[in-house]
């Protein structure tokens, strides 16, 4: 007796198990061929080979105008065979899906990104592949990780083993109560002793402050937080001025607020780079690599405005 070993079931092909499910429901090896576009041998080959890896017939064959009947046997292997089928099936719409950008992606971001350039990246993504899962995660650690994230926005260079993409320089300017400072550029030493609010002395706020410093300007910094809003909001109750880079200013739509004033300072400050990061020598999805080629346009578009020296 033969049993039926791992290795030999290895042997059976998807397409012999199509063609002996064709078999059923078409009752007979010619119009099998005839529906898989086969000729009638090749079918009988391919039955020939899943009897051979299974060790036995899978088909009893009367003769003549009587349909073929399964065996015992045969109803096995039809039986798990189409549940092999069908995961087939729904591995090749999954790819298929995959290659036409349906799958997931996660991208980390921060305040600015998020406000400024996610919302058209994001919109343009789902215009280009309506099905696909988008998942978005924003913090500001001191020390961020790529993890399992796909793409990762930060205002700074991630060390480690990762690639990066250069959007954008962000240019600081000075966000002003109407009245504080003259009409036009403001001249960085006249923020010596000034009120300040600010955000905490995370990422790149320790190096623009120490550019401030080295002009010979010391702010007092009277309050301190991470929300873009409410530093505002302290501006406009006249707590103090804040310096902030352009994509915060844009996002908050300060130019439409009559309370507040823009200037550019001068000297202008280094700006901040805006970088799209992701794990080094990982293959990107279709997804994202579409999504760093929107991210590139959007940050082409947007052009910040050229600042004095």
């Amino acid at each position: 007796m033969a049993f039926l070993t791992v290795e030999r079931v290895m042997n059976v092909e998807l397409r012999h198990l199509a063609a002996m499910a064709a078999i059923v429901e078409e009752g007979s090896f010619g119009r099998a061929a005839a529906r898989l576009g086969y000729t009638q041998s090749t079918v009988s080959q391919q039955v020939a080979a899943l009897e051979k890896a299974v060790g036995g017939p899978v088909f009893d064959r009367p003769g003549g105008p009587k349909p073929v009947r399964l065996t015992p046997l045969g109803s096995v292997v039809l039986d798990q065979g189409r549940e092999l089928l069908a995961k087939a099936d729904a591995l090749s719409d999954a790819v298929d899906r995959f290659k036409a950008g349906g799958g997931r992606i996660d991208i980390g971001t921060f305040q600015s990104v998020s406000n400024v350039i996610l919302p058209s990246v994001v919109r343009r993504l789902r215009d280009d592949y309506p099905g696909c899962d988008i998942r978005l995660s924003e913090e500001e650690p001191e020390q961020p990780q790529i993890g399992d994230l796909d793409l990762l926005f930060y205002d700074g260079r991630i060390d480690g083993d990762v690639e990066r993409l250069k959007l954008l320089d962000d240019p600081y300017l000075l966000v002003a109560g109407v009245g504080t400072f003259p009409e036009g550029p403001v001249p960085l030493e006249r923020l010596d002793g000034e009120p300040m609010v600010a955000w905490p002395l995370t990422c790149d706020q320790p190096e623009m402050e120490q550019a401030v410093a080295r002009s010979g300007a010391r702010p007092r910094v009277v309050f301190r937080t991470a929300v873009n809003d409410t530093l505002l909001s302290m501006v406009r109750a006249g707590l103090g001025s804040a310096v902030l880079p352009w994509l915060a200013i844009r996002g908050a739509d300060v130019s439409s607020d009559d309370r507040l004033r823009v200037h550019e300072l001068e000297p202008s400050l280094p700006p901040r780079e805006i970088h799209l990061h992701w794990r080094a020598g990982r293959t990107h999805s279709p997804l994202a690599a579409r999504a760093v080629e929107i991210a590139v346009e959007v940050a082409v578009e947007l052009a910040p405005p050229p600042t004095s020296t």
